[in-house]
């Protein structure tokens, strides 16, 4: 009975019985299933209006910024930057973390605000720095402009064109943005292997302590921690309590290899920077360059494919602009 309960929890991991005893304990491979909300469940068509709106830039105030803007999905959901460009060419706060594997999060944004990717997805249009809509009114008259009826009709009805179903949509689509197949996976199905450097590397952040955050398949425990770096005040910024100062959500350490720059400032340019800065700062440990190399090579094995996007072709009347806002 215990063989039977160790086989089927090795199975939950994606870990082949010859691997186990190589991969500490929680490692796994990413999971191929995303929560999904009982109202909003998928369909085909709905992800398909979703990635419209996903790269629809008549959502912003000014016609030029989509969620693609900042979450740039051939870039790996980011752009780079330490703080994004939003309306009138002013930038965030926040470095603006990746939407690949987002709808395994339990909660969004670096202070995690919105608990589910619906309720992120209505922020940003309203966000004077990033889309600066004047109100869910406007976006809505916005989208009615462009040609979106008869879309949102199909998906969820008529008369259904409305601020919360936008988000749905988006939030469906976001869903579908996953990367499987890292090195890291095929290693733990036993159909593939990593470096040395990389298995040393595993070793290691399990031994010092940084999988006590970093855990599971999605390497994060989806928690919020205290990260005392930086002025950012992290969730004190939502709940004015001084015990929430400095607390964050935990980023997952999939694809972080291409997510550069790092932290919630943005002021780590380079993974190697990252890692020794985690480790002094979180762990009180002074990591050598030899194990900081080692580290980084694992952490290159958890980058999976990267979804493969079609641009789609969105809406627009026929003989006439649509009527966007400095």
């Amino acid at each position: 009975m215990k063989k039977l309960v160790l086989l089927a929890s090795l199975s939950f991991l994606g870990l082949t019985a010859a691997n186990a005893a190589n991969i500490p304990e929680g490692m796994g491979v990413l999971p191929t299933q995303v929560p999904v909300p009982a109202d909003n469940p998928m369909s085909a068509e709905k992800v398909e209006l979703g990635k419209k709106l996903y790269f629809e830039p008549a959502l912003s105030k000014s016609g030029q910024f989509s969620c693609n803007s900042c979450h740039n999905l051939g870039t790996w959901g980011v752009d780079n930057q330490k703080f994004s460009i939003g309306h009138k060419w002013n930038r965030g706060g926040r470095n603006a973390p990746t939407v690949l594997n987002s709808a395994f999060w339990s909660k969004q944004f670096w202070d995690g605000r919105a608990p589910l990717l619906e309720d992120q997805a209505k922020g940003p249009p309203l966000n004077p720095v990033e889309m600066a809509a004047d109100s869910e009114e406007a976006v809505v008259a916005r989208l009615q402009d462009a040609g979106y009826t008869p879309l949102f009709d199909e998906v969820f009805g008529k008369h259904s064109l409305n601020y919360d179903n936008m988000a749905k949509a988006i939030a469906a689509f976001e869903r579908t943005l996953i990367t499987p197949n890292a090195p890291f996976d095929k290693f733990v199905e036993g159909k593939g292997t990593i470096s040395k450097a990389a298995k040393r590397g595993m070793k290691k952040v399990a031994d010092i302590g940084c999988t006590s955050c970093h855990s599971g398949p999605l390497f994060t425990n989806n928690e919020f921690i205290a990260f005392k770096y930086g002025k950012d005040e992290g969730l004190k910024s939502v709940t004015g309590n001084d015990e929430d100062d400095h607390v964050f959500r935990v980023q997952s350490w999939r694809n972080v290899a291409m997510t550069a720059p790092y932290f919630h400032d943005g002021s780590a340019a380079t993974l190697e920077e990252a890692v020794a800065t985690m480790g002094r700062v979180q762990l009180d440990v002074k990591l050598s360059k030899k194990d900081i190399a080692d580290i980084v090579a694992f952490l290159e094995t958890l980058t999976g494919d990267a979804p493969q996007v079609t641009f789609p072709v969105l809406p627009r009347p026929t003989g006439k602009a649509l009527d966007f806002k400095d």
